[in-house]
């Protein structure tokens, strides 16, 4: 770690967690831009690198086979406009668990936008936030395949944040194996937290835009051809960030945060809204069903970004999830041009649950708990059915100093109490979604949280990272085992499990 450098005028060193730091691994053009999300924890991977038989504190349990993998923003060339993270290229870190030893390793994901890029060796994008040179130039918004990652047929997809053209990597080596595809299916595009379900190996995906039809859902089947796809009939386009399903149904989200169609329309600007006096509407519809199968029910204005898990109960369909009432903060003043951005990236949400009768069309609702909580995961092998655990990341709010999104600890919480455990990071040491990773050969006869918890922590205080490895039945005690990481790994967003036995072939 050397001194800063370069015109960086933060008016708080706790924006940028700590300071502005110059790493040996940083472009140099990052001290050049005045952006919190370019710094400390969040400031880019230079390198890709592969390490096997890593430093180990503690002890690595012999029966934790797969890999930690998590995606996010890692910008390569200086952005032509300002930067916001969904503008970051995709890098996927992983972990790998096998025989008692650990190794890591980390690759770009070459979309198809980073490597146009890299042709012409600089920025082209406008990035999400703009200014726009329609007509000017035909690149367009980035995909940069920066948000999610999820183990199917062996292998990884990619997804961004927004609907878009998923990528494949090799599950072992990370290596891009170009676009992913379905067989069976006219477009490529995928949103994000489209999803595995594990007991029948089948992917539940969906894609939304600016065109009718507004939303599509679809099920493909565990070799990747396409069994069923269905428009959605919704009043407008919107923004659906997750989907949730049970045994026989899929949970759709039509949410009252979307743009303004006819500024998009005429001035080509994105301005996001959210209308108080719209419900929230959720749907369910058959895995199989038709367009006219959904049945929807209306909930109290909220925005969703994260479904914890879902499952039928009688003539009930339960869903627990994260809840936001206030999607788009109030800008602070002195944060300039990216008021809006940085307000956006500040979640306020807490764990929640809601109860849907499909004979009668009653909405149950309401608080698990009101801690700011988000990034909620859940064992996989439960999904779809009765589970009680779910597990969140502590995030502070703006009162508390966290004017950028970051993760300072972990909580356990069983949904069917309300009751949670907290394990703190530390102080300056920042976290990652953190994932159920189960012994090899549970199944739904095993008790739900006699399993491990994955995560990435970086210390601000001396820029090591490290996966962390805890017994999910008691989180109190702290991980069980350390894994130091060869090199540190910026904050990103999500994260999966991957088994061994999809990786490897092996069940144990």
């Amino acid at each position: 770690m050397k001194a800063a450098k370069g015109p960086v005028n933060f008016d708080s060193t706790e924006r940028c967690l700590g300071g502005v730091t110059e790493f040996d691994d940083t472009p140099p053009w990052i001290y050049q831009l005045d952006n919190p999300y370019l710094h400390g924890v969040y400031a880019p991977a230079r390198h890709e690198i592969a390490a096997e038989n890593l430093p180990i504190e503690g002890e690595l349990p012999l029966d934790l086979e797969g890999a930690y993998l998590r995606n996010g923003p890692n910008p390569v060339f200086q952005p032509k406009n300002r930067y916001h993270p969904f503008d970051g290229d995709g890098m996927v870190h992983a972990v790998y668990f096998r025989d008692g030893k650990a190794s890591y390793r980390n690759r770009l994901v070459r979309t198809d936008a980073l490597l146009a890029e890299q042709q012409q060796g600089h920025s082209v994008s406008p990035g999400v936030m703009g200014p726009f040179d329609y007509g000017v130039s035909e690149f367009g918004i980035k995909d940069t395949s920066n948000t999610d990652v999820f183990c199917y047929k062996g292998d990884l997809v990619t997804l961004w944040y927004n609907a878009g053209n998923p990528f494949l990597l090799d599950g072992r080596t990370l290596e891009s194996k170009g676009s992913f595809t379905l067989e069976g299916r006219r477009r490529r595009r995928l949103s994000a937290h489209s999803k595995v379900d594990w007991a029948t190996g089948e992917l539940l995906f969906f894609d939304y835009g600016d065109e009718l039809p507004y939303l599509t859902f679809g099920v493909a089947d565990a070799a990747g051809n396409v069994l069923h796809e269905v428009p959605i009939e919704l009043p407008g386009p919107r923004l659906p960030h997750d989907i949730g399903f049970t045994t026989h149904y899929a949970i759709l989200h039509d949410l009252p945060f979307f743009h303004d169609l006819e500024v998009l329309r005429r001035h080509k600007l994105r301005v996001l809204t959210f209308h108080q006096d719209i419900p929230t509407r959720f749907g369910i519809i058959p895995r199989c069903g038709n367009t006219g199968d959904v049945r929807w029910f209306e909930c109290e204005p909220c925005y969703i970004l994260h479904v914890s898990n879902c499952w039928e109960a009688g003539d009930w369909v339960v869903m627990d999830g994260c809840r936001s009432t206030n999607p788009m903060p109030d800008a602070q003043a002195g944060d300039g041009e990216l008021a809006h951005m940085l307000a956006y990236m500040r979640l306020e949400a807490n764990n929640y649950r809601w109860r849907f009768n499909r004979v009668t069309g009653e909405v149950r609702e309401g608080d698990i708990d009101d801690l700011n909580t988000e990034f909620n995961k859940t064992n996989p092998v439960f999904h779809g059915v009765k589970s009680k655990y779910a597990y969140h990341q502590r995030i502070p709010l703006l009162s508390e100093g966290g004017h950028t999104l970051r993760f300072t600890g972990l909580v356990k919480y069983n949904n069917e109490t309300g009751q949670s455990t907290q394990w703190d990071y530390g102080t300056g040491v920042f976290g990652s979604e953190t994932v159920y990773a189960p012994k090899p050969g549970a199944n739904r006869s095993s008790e739900e949280d006699d399993g491990y918890l994955t995560t990435i922590v970086t210390d601000s205080n001396t820029w090591q990272s490290e996966c962390l490895v805890f017994d999910a039945r008691d989180i109190t005690v702290g991980p069980i085992c350390r894994v130091q990481l060869p090199q540190r790994v910026p904050s990103g967003f999500h994260a999966s499990w991957a088994r061994g036995e999809d990786l490897w072939g092996i069940a144990g």
